[in-house]
């Protein structure tokens, strides 16, 4: 595992999320209201739309095309249940939050 310095904790609150490059590789980190970081594919498995252009509610992102959802916490989808998100494994040491984007691979949906 090769963690990569994403953003920091000052850089992300609670309740937001951004979209970073780290390793060449398209990168959601996104800063839960429990206060768990996580890390997904910053891409749409539907029709590769931006999530960060999504919203996100407590732990569900909604995608802004054609409402998609997923639960950031086990990254698996709500509607539809058969869709899921790549998750990275991530660190947070004192303020600053690592992502290794070699953790997972982007998944794709077919419908």
């Amino acid at each position: 595992m090769a963690f990569v310095r994403a953003c920091s904790l000052d850089d992300l609150w609670a309740g937001e999320m951004e979209s970073y490059e780290l390793d060449g590789k398209d990168v959601l980190v996104a800063h839960l209201d429990s206060g768990e970081v996580v890390a997904t594919q910053a891409i749409c498995p539907h029709q590769q739309i931006e999530l960060v252009e999504g919203t996100l509610e407590k732990a569900t992102l909604t995608c802004r095309a054609h409402l998609w959802t997923f639960d950031l916490a086990t990254c698996t989808g709500l509607n539809p249940a058969h869709s899921a998100l790549a998750r990275y494994p991530v660190k947070v040491d004192g303020d600053d939050v690592y992502v290794d984007p070699d953790g997972d691979s982007p998944k794709i949906a077919h419908s």
